[in-house]
């Protein structure tokens, strides 16, 4: 694969993470949900039993405090609740409430129907299952974050 060919590879990729990130955030927010893309990769770490704020720092890529201040606004906004760490006495474990569940389900309807978009311009389901296959042999294994 020549450089050009590479470059214009790793932007058509960049290009589709940006536009899938852009439709599930409006259609979350058409869903009735506030927030910001940030949200969502957050819940990926959240999901399903909960995370220290350190866990989630590693996880975005960010410092403990801007951790610590997206929690903040998680836990203000009634998406994320702090519980007793059942391991840790000295530290607290941040869960999805039913709203942040509620608001993750709303993304997934909001991807499927981005995907759906993808499928239908690619030619069918059969195509986007061996685009998946693909980009999940590439690609396995998250964590999933934003390119801050």
């Amino acid at each position: 694969m020549q450089n050009s060919e590479a470059l214009t590879l790793a932007a058509a990729l960049l290009a589709a993470a940006g536009d899938l990130t852009r439709r599930i955030d409006e259609g979350v927010v058409a869903r009735g949900f506030e927030g910001r893309p940030a949200y969502g990769f957050a819940f990926t770490r959240l999901a399903p039993d909960g995370a220290t704020v350190t866990d989630l720092a590693a996880h975005l890529g960010v410092t403990k405090q801007a951790a610590s201040q997206l929690v903040e606004e998680l836990v203000r906004k009634g998406y994320a609740e702090r519980r007793p760490h059942p391991r840790d006495a000295r530290a607290r474990l941040v869960v999805l409430t039913e709203r942040g569940w509620a608001c993750t389900r709303a993304a997934e309807e909001a991807a499927a129907e981005a995907v759906g978009v993808w499928a239908e311009s690619l030619g069918g389901e059969g195509e986007m299952r061996v685009l998946r296959d693909q980009l999940l042999r590439i690609a396995p294994y998250g964590p999933i974050r934003p390119a801050w």
